[in-house]
């Protein structure tokens, strides 16, 4: 089943207009829901996946502009954009890439979701081997996290390194790992700690099987059908969320790589040119390397072309080498300003 399934002779408004004017719609007046769109099937597969382990708690699933669990509440938001095929190109568009807009990628994000779902169904976070294997759920989110991609004492699910950021993501990670079908855990996580957090999460779902959750509310949070903003404006203020501020720290990196030009008459190609030249192929390079959001990436690799221009650089030598030695620059400066300044967006 395709991304473009919708409802039967179901149109919108908006779907004939260009992006320009897609902007100016309201998100309240876009009309999207989850019935009879691909995203169906991959919340029904979700549920068999529960179903499967008597996990009889039944989660809730609505449209808002963000993935999240609202705490107390074992229900799931998606993104409003994964409704339309028009709204996932507009997402990329504007922000470089979806989240969640492979059959794939959406069913880890759905399964790290249900993560913290059945963890408000069944309050997880008060019993007390949880919080000795997983941390305290008060624990404050922090404004940016520093992950160690060498450590084994974490699962990995999402990019980023995301079980790192908080007790609660390390549990909805774990849970995501263990929900997987078909995937042998014990094999892949052999020899790690990690491994410890998913025996327990395995005894405790075999415990939970079959057992109705203490928490049922229904409430659906910050829906799409209620917001007056603009996509314009939904946009405007997502972007600025990943903004990276101007720096010459790349100026030391840059000089080692590449040429100073030699005087005005100099024929080499200007650096800034052959980064615009390669900017799509080394974003998309690190982006798979390091699970990195594109936009991010796009605007350390923005910072560094205009580092290149004002220093006046050039590239000389093979141009594959080239490539290759910036996209491990990029992925450096691009996990340093993982590392020390990214703003917390919890999921």
């Amino acid at each position: 089943m395709g991304l473009n399934r919708q409802i039967d002779g179901q149109r919108y408004p908006w779907e004939h207009m260009t992006q320009r004017q897609l902007l100016s719609v309201r998100l309240c007046d876009l009309g999207v829901s989850i019935e009879g769109t691909w995203l169906e099937e991959r919340i029904e597969r979700v549920q068999d996946e529960l179903a499967q382990r008597d996990l009889r708690f039944n989660p809730h699933f609505w449209l808002s502009d963000e993935w999240f669990s609202p705490t107390g509440v074992p229900g799931v938001a998606l993104p409003f954009y994964l409704a339309h095929p028009k709204l996932i190109r507009l997402e990329r568009s504007q922000m470089l890439e979806a989240e969640g807009a492979t059959p794939e990628s959406c069913l880890q994000l759905l399964r790290h979701e249900l993560g913290h779902a059945i963890q408000h169904a069944f309050n997880l976070q008060r019993r007390h081997e949880w919080q000795r294997r997983f941390g305290k759920a008060s624990t404050a989110y922090p404004e940016a996290y520093r992950p160690n991609p060498a450590s084994r004492r974490f699962v990995q699910n999402l990019p980023a390194w995301y079980a790192q950021s908080h007790p609660e993501e390390d549990f909805a990670e774990t849970f995501a790992v263990w929900l997987r079908p078909r995937y042998n855990w014990r094999r892949r996580y052999r020899g790690w700690p990690a491994l410890r957090k998913l025996e327990y999460v395995d005894r405790l779902m075999k415990e939970l099987a079959g057992q109705r959750p203490r928490v049922r509310r229904t409430a659906r949070p910050s829906p799409v059908s209620r917001e007056r903003m603009t996509l314009g404006e939904y946009y405007q203020r997502k972007r600025a969320h990943y903004a990276v501020g101007f720096t010459d720290a790349y100026d030391r990196d840059l000089k080692r790589l590449f040429t100073e030009a030699e005087g005005i008459r100099d024929r080499r190609e200007p650096a800034a040119s052959f980064l615009r030249r390669h900017r799509r192929e080394i974003r998309g390079m690190v982006a798979r390397w390091t699970g990195e959001y594109q936009l991010t990436l796009n605007q350390v690799l923005e910072q560094m072309i205009g580092r290149c221009k004002q220093l006046r650089l050039v590239a000389d030598g093979p141009e594959r080498n080239l490539v290759l030695d910036f996209a491990i620059m990029l992925t450096v400066h691009g996990m340093n300003y993982l590392y020390r300044g990214r703003e917390w967006h919890a999921m």
